[in-house]
């Protein structure tokens, strides 16, 4: 289908919107929903940046034209009612919702579905990784006086990637020497100066999973 044979396709509502469901190139994982006019979905085939219609706002929304987020379109199709739109995109650092999570869709069920499916827990280790990136990305929006994080986010990329070098150290001498309890402890100060240097670069750990599941 050529971009002409889309754009008379699409089905708008009685507000002149479509529906449009946001998919991660790499992952395949749902990042958002959210709407188009027929303004946001020329701009969007035109520029291969995506653009929504902000119904709140009620005008053009140029996908991270504040965050700095913003999704380059990689594939774009139509449903079989022709009312949906399913984008690809790729998503530049890792965040597609206002709250600063990877996904807007970041609260999961936890609870049995019909007594049948009991959708799994993330792992612990996962959890924790998102727990205290979260919790540096609260920092640097909102620092406190006398944080550490907040030191290192203030002296910037040559502090905190000394530091990276100093625990990675500190984690291969531990391993040589052997000490489970010194061997955690310096690999747990080791993970938290890189998530530092992720807030820095806004690379997620959502980034970092879909690297690891495309290899």
């Amino acid at each position: 289908m050529t971009k002409e044979e889309l754009l008379k396709e699409v089905k708008y509502d009685s507000h002149g919107l479509v529906s449009v469901v946001c998919q991660d190139y790499h992952s395949k994982k749902v990042r958002m929903v959210a709407y188009m006019n027929e303004e946001a979905l020329q701009k969007t085939l035109e520029t291969k940046e995506v653009y929504y219609y902000s119904r709140s706002r009620k005008k053009l929304w140029h996908k991270g034209e504040e965050s700095g987020h913003f999704q380059h379109l990689k594939g774009m199709s139509i449903d079989c009612d022709a009312d949906t739109l399913l984008l690809q995109v790729e998503q530049e650092g890792g965040i597609s919702c206002h709250t600063g999570n990877a996904t807007c869709f970041y609260r999961d069920l936890t609870e049995e579905v019909n007594n049948v499916v009991n959708r799994k827990k993330a792992p612990v280790a996962v959890d924790a990784f998102e727990s205290l990136y979260q919790t540096i990305l609260l920092r640097r929006k909102e620092p406190i006086e006398g944080s550490y994080t907040n030191y290192l986010l203030q002296k910037g990329d040559n502090k905190i990637l000394k530091k990276i070098g100093e625990e990675a150290t500190e984690v291969i001498i531990a391993c040589k020497e052997n000490k489970k309890e010194e061997i955690i402890f310096e690999i747990a100060d080791l993970i938290y100066h890189l998530s530092v240097e992720m807030v820095q670069k806004d690379i997620t750990w959502e980034d970092v999973k879909e690297e690891l599941e495309r290899r």
